[in-house]
C-alpha cells in the first residue's frame, strides 16, 4: 500500500475534518458543539478546559477499574495469586504514595501498575473527554519529551506524576515552564541519565537530546559545517543559527548536580535522601565558567542557575520556535506542511514566548490556517488514534485492560514504551507495512465481533434506526455517521450487498434480533477498515 492511494479519498464535511485534526475524531457531542460554536468558538473553548465540566469522563473514571494479576511468592516457597480490579486512584497519587513502590521487595507487577493506570486513563480520556484538543496535545508532548516506562522502575512508579504534573499540566501552557518541569522530573532524570551526572566528566545524554530533540532539533545541528563556536553565524552576538558539539558538552556541565533523591551513594561519603523528589547536589556541580550558544556563563553561580540559564536560552531561540512549530504542523495538518505556515507559526511562537498560554495561542493559529482547514487525507492515523477514534465512532463502552495494551503493542504503539528518545514516528510511511497493516485491520474485527478481549462493548444494533427499510439505507446510515459522507458508489454497493448476504441492496431489510446486531457489526467493521477512516 502506498500513501498516494490516500490522496484519492473524498474530503469529509468541514466539521469532520477539524474534529479529526483537533482530537480523536467526532462523536455526537463534539459534532453538536462545533456546529453551535463554529470553529473559532470551539477552539477557544478547547484551549480553556475545565476538568470539573468533563462530566462523562469523570463519571467513567470513578466507575471503572484497571485489573492487576500476578503471582506473589512468600516465605518457604508459598505462592499467592493476586487478581484484582482496582479503582483509578494512582493517577492522582502523590509522590510519597508512589515512591515506596520502588523498593526492591515490591513485585514488578506493582511497580509497573501506576503506568498501566495512566495508560487506562489516557484511553478513557481519549474516548470520553470533551477536551479533545488537550488530549491530542498531551499525546504530542509525551512523544516530544519521550521516556519509556520499561527503562527503569523509577520511571514506571512515578509515571502518574510525569503525566499529570509535567505533560498534562503544561500541554497548553508555556514551553519554557514545561521544559524545566521535564528537566527536573524523575522520568527524564532517570531516562537520560542526568540523575548520575557529575562534574569531570558530565554525562552528555540529557544535554544532547535537549538540543537535538527537545528544542533546536537536528535541523539546527551545524557541526558538519563548523568546528569552533566563533565560526557559527551569529554566535559572537549571542544568537547563533544553530549548535555544535561544544555547546552540548558545555550544557552537560551546566546540568551536573541536577539529580533525584533516590537514596543513592553521593560518592562523597554519604547518601541522598530517599523520597523521589528533585534534588540538587552542589558537590556534583561543575562550577567553572562555561560558554553555551555564544553566551558566557560566569563561574560559581547560585544553585541551579547554570541549568536554568541554558533552558532560558534554548526556549527563546528562534530555531526552537521553528522546530517545535514544524512538529505541531506535522501533527495537526500533514506529513509535509508548508514552510510558509511553519515560518508564520514560529513567529507566533516567538510573539508569545513569555506568555503563560503560549502553546494554546500557537495551536489556535495553526488550526485556523487555511492549510489546516483544506488539507485532508495526508496522514495515516497512528494505532492509538485508530483505537480511540473507532470507539468514538460507534459509541463503544471502553474498559481498558492489558489485552487492549497488547493490541496496541502488536500494532506498533504501546503507549509510553517507545525505547529511544525520539518518541513514536509521526510520518505515515513508518506505519505502512504488511505486518502493521494486518494488525491494525485486526483491531476493528476483534473489537466489534469478538468478546474475548473484554475491553470494548457496543450496541450498534440499538443505534441503527428501525425505520431504515433496506440494506442500502442501513449501509448509508452508518457510512454517513462514521465518515460524514458516502464514499465511492461501488464501495457502498458492495457493502450493502454483503449486508444482504449477497442479495439485492435495495431489498427490504429482514435482519432481526442477535443476527441483526452481528451483521451490522460486520458492516461497521468494513467501514472502519476503509482507507477513508484510516486517514485524517
Amino acid at each position: 500500500m502506498s500513501i498516494s492511494i490516500f490522496s484519492k479519498i473524498t474530503q469529509p464535511p468541514f466539521d469532520y475534518v477539524m474534529l479529526n485534526k483537533l482530537g480523536y475524531g467526532p462523536n455526537e457531542y463534539s459534532l453538536k458543539r462545533i456546529k453551535e460554536l463554529g470553529l473559532k468558538g470551539y477552539l477557544e473553548e478547547q484551549v480553556n478546559p475545565i476538568d470539573s465540566a468533563d462530566e462523562v469522563f469523570n463519571k467513567k473514571i470513578q466507575q471503572l477499574t484497571y485489573p492487576i494479576n500476578y503471582e506473589q511468592y512468600g516465605a518457604g516457597g508459598s505462592k499467592k495469586n493476586i487478581k484484582e480490579n482496582r479503582p483509578y486512584t494512582l493517577i492522582n497519587a502523590s509522590l510519597p504514595e508512589l515512591w515506596p513502590l520502588y523498593q526492591d521487595s515490591v513485585p514488578y507487577a506493582e511497580k509497573i501498575y501506576p503506568a498501566k493506570q495512566v495508560f487506562g486513563a489516557t484511553i478513557l480520556r481519549g474516548v470520553y473527554s470533551k477536551w479533545q484538543l488537550r488530549e491530542l496535545l498531551v499525546d504530542f508532548w509525551h512523544n516530544h519529551f519521550n521516556v519509556s516506562i520499561n527503562i527503569d522502575d523509577r520511571v514506571a512508579v512515578t509515571f502518574p506524576i510525569y503525566d499529570r504534573e509535567v505533560i498534562r499540566k503544561n500541554a497548553l501552557g508555556n514551553f519554557r515552564q514545561m521544559l524545566e518541569a521535564v528537566a527536573k522530573s524523575v522520568s527524564m532524570q532517570v531516562y537520560l541519565d542526568n540523575a548520575s551526572s557529575k562534574a569531570s566528566p558530565a554525562n552528555e545524554n540529557y544535554a544532547r537530546e535537549l538540543f537535538e530533540l527537545h528544542t533546536l532539533g537536528a535541523e539546527h545541528y551545524l557541526n558538519h559545517l563548523y568546528n569552533r563556536w566563533r565560526e557559527v553565524p551569529g554566535a559572537t552576538t549571542g544568537m547563533p543559527e544553530g549548535y555544535i558539539d561544544e555547546d552540548v558538552y558545555e550544557a552537560a556541565r551546566a546540568f551536573t548536580g541536577w539529580t533525584i533523591a533516590d537514596g543513592a551513594d553521593d560518592w562523597k561519603g554519604g547518601r541522598f535522601p530517599n523520597n523521589g523528589e528533585f534534588y540538587y547536589f552542589e558537590q556534583w556541580h561543575d562550577n567553572y565558567q562555561k560558554r553555551i550558544l555564544g553566551v558566557e556563563f560566569s563561574p560559581n553561580q547560585p544553585p541551579l542557575a547554570d541549568g536554568k540559564k541554558v533552558l532560558d536560552i534554548l526556549a527563546a531561540h528562534p530555531g526552537t520556535a521553528k522546530f517545535i512549530c514544524r512538529k505541531l504542523c506535522t501533527r495537526l495538518i500533514s506529513d509535509t506542511p508548508s514552510e510558509q505556515l511553519i515560518e508564520k507559526a514560529a513567529r507566533e511562537w516567538m510573539l508569545y514566548v513569555n506568555k503563560p498560554d503560549q502553546i494554546a495561542h500557537v495551536v489556535q493559529f495553526i488550526a485556523l490556517s487555511e492549510e489546516c482547514k483544506l488539507t485532508w487525507g495526508k496522514k495515516l492515523k497512528r494505532p492509538l488514534e485508530l483505537v480511540i477514534s473507532a470507539c468514538r465512532a460507534v459509541n463503544a463502552e471502553i474498559t481498558p485492560n492489558d489485552n487492549l495494551m497488547w493490541s496496541l503493542l502488536q500494532m506498533g504503539q504501546q503507549p509510553f514504551a517507545w525505547p529511544t528518545p525520539t518518541g513514536y514516528p509521526d510520518h505515515s510511511e513508518y506505519w505502512i507495512n504488511s505486518e502493521m497493516l494486518l494488525r491494525r485491520w485486526n483491531f476493528p474485527i476483534n473489537m466489534l465481533n469478538h468478546g474475548w478481549h473484554n475491553y470494548a462493548y457496543h450496541e450498534v444494533g440499538d443505534q441503527t434506526p428501525e425505520s431504515l427499510k433496506t440494506y442500502r439505507e442501513i449501509t448509508e446510515f452508518w457510512m454517513k455517521k462514521i465518515l460524514g459522507y458516502l464514499p465511492d458508489a461501488e464501495i457502498v454497493q458492495s457493502m450493502a450487498i454483503h449486508l444482504a448476504d449477497g442479495g439485492k441492496p435495495d431489498n427490504e431489510n429482514r435482519l432481526r434480533g442477535t443476527f441483526r446486531k452481528e451483521k451490522i457489526a460486520w458492516l461497521i467493521t468494513g467501514i472502519l477498515l476503509l482507507p477513508d477512516f484510516q486517514v485524517r
